[in-house]
């Protein structure tokens, strides 16, 4: 078989088509791994209510760090993606080797901060002095697999943005069934593993990134993706294409981890309200994850066909084409909407936490339901603004977004002290307020010229 056989045209086109056949693959990808931390979740639930508690602080202050890469990954594929659309092919492969250089040195930041910083600020945030403990000790362990993680985001950057997402479920599978082997393995200690409880939950995330890693680099290689970009040919220092991916993603970077930040203050005030109520705010955001997967899907879809089209010179498409992809993604968000409400009981059921779980829970879930629909369409927006090249204004809209959601929860949360439904309402606060500027900025125009 061919290597032009195996690697389709660079250039998109506008079609329903297209759009599924970027975003689909996606959201397997996405999709596999939610369905991997909510079978991690249902077994810290089996270990305790602690665990599982313990398990959404731990889990968002991981999570700032993994969005550090998505926000490199998302400048980096918008780039990759414009050279594509400009049939710039020599570039692709150098882009994605400065990728991993600036992964490397953000893999060595975020591990030394977790050692030398993170501490002092659970002590000092966590009213529970034990519960702090248990999350530094578990944080010094899973912090390990961010290299593997950020180097692993890379391809998605490459093969989305190269109209090859068909194989991001191989590399995400291998991860999700090697994480749950070693989670039920190492938690609890079966097939001759020592029973490392929470512990065992950080070891077996870290073996299952190195795993997806080596896989999906496998992929690129025996696909022959390596060599039609050169990718490992001229792996050398380039700081003038280190500036030129800095330049578009640090923005992205910086909106992101806020976003997260943000996500943990959120946490750390649902931690005061106790085990409980930390623990179905844990198992809402499996949920929200879950759900949101195809949602997450269609916006990098919009990122990289957004940059592509423009490349090709077709900058009036960009509208007519993000209407399109918003539209299938109401259509998946109303589905899970509808699904979500009818089986919210058997949904929080399988955390098996009891009548009191279920009855904080639902109602919260509820809520969840109408920010999926929100933010089903104010992903594509903000996500279409990163594909104008306009990444900034990306940032400044979701800086603006996250002031507002921080003061609400502040409010409700911990001045007024209302139950955790009420904070949850922040997320469709949240998304509205990202929606508004987003559709406003990409109607003006005022993106059109931009080159990157």
């Amino acid at each position: 078989m061919s290597t032009t056989q195996v690697t389709p045209s660079l250039q998109v086109n506008i079609s329903s088509k297209q759009i599924l056949t970027i975003s689909i693959p996606i959201a397997l990808a996405i999709l596999v791994p939610q369905i991997n931390f909510i079978i991690n979740n249902i077994f810290l639930g089996a270990l305790s209510k602690q665990a599982l508690a313990i398990g959404g602080i731990t889990g968002v202050y991981y999570l700032i760090f993994g969005v550090m890469g998505q926000g490199l990954n998302n400048g980096l594929q918008a780039l990759i993606s414009r050279r594509a659309g400009e049939n710039r092919i020599d570039e692709i492969g150098i882009l994605f080797s400065q990728g991993v250089f600036i992964s490397i040195f953000l893999s060595i930041i975020g591990i030394s901060f977790t050692y030398f910083v993170a501490p002092y600020i659970f002590h000092e945030l966590l009213h529970d002095t034990a519960r702090a403990d248990t999350v530094i000790e578990f944080l010094k362990i899973r912090i390990w697999g961010i290299p593997f993680l950020f180097i692993y985001q890379m391809r998605n950057a490459l093969l989305v943005g190269t109209n090859q997402s068909k194989f991001l479920i191989i590399g995400t599978a291998t991860e999700a069934f090697t994480n749950i082997f070693f989670d039920y393995s190492l938690i609890f200690g079966h097939f001759g593993f020592a029973a490392l409880g929470l512990n065992g939950a950080a070891y077996s995330s870290i073996i299952s990134e190195i795993m997806g890693l080596l896989v999906i680099y496998l992929v690129i290689h025996y696909q022959k993706i390596g060599a039609r970009f050169d990718l490992f040919k001229k792996f050398e220092l380039k700081l003038d294409y280190i500036k030129l991916i800095l330049t578009q993603s640090s923005p992205l970077m910086m909106q992101y981890m806020i976003s997260i930040i943000s996500w943990e203050f959120f946490y750390i005030l649902i931690e005061h309200r106790g085990e409980q109520s930390l623990a179905v705010s844990n198992a809402m955001r499996n949920i929200f994850g879950f759900f949101g997967s195809f949602t997450w899907a269609f916006a990098a879809t919009a990122n990289t066909m957004v940059s592509n089209i423009i490349g090709q010179g077709l900058q009036d498409k960009v509208i007519e084409l993000i209407n399109k992809i918003m539209r299938w993604s109401l259509g998946f968000a109303i589905i899970v909407c509808i699904l979500i409400n009818t089986f919210a009981t058997q949904f929080l059921s399988i955390y098996g936490q009891g009548a009191g779980f279920l009855e904080e829970g639902i109602p919260v879930l509820r809520v969840v339901s109408i920010a999926l629909l929100i933010m089903s369409a104010s992903t594509i927006w903000l996500s279409s603004v990163t594909g104008t090249g306009q990444s900034k204004v990306t940032l400044s809209i979701e800086f603006a977004a996250i002031v507002i959601y921080v003061i609400y929860n502040y409010l409700v949360l911990e001045y007024y002290n209302l139950p955790i439904t009420y904070g949850w309402i922040s997320e469709i606060i949240y998304w509205c307020s990202l929606l508004i500027p987003s559709y406003i900025y990409i109607r003006t125009m005022r993106w059109k010229g931009t080159k990157i």
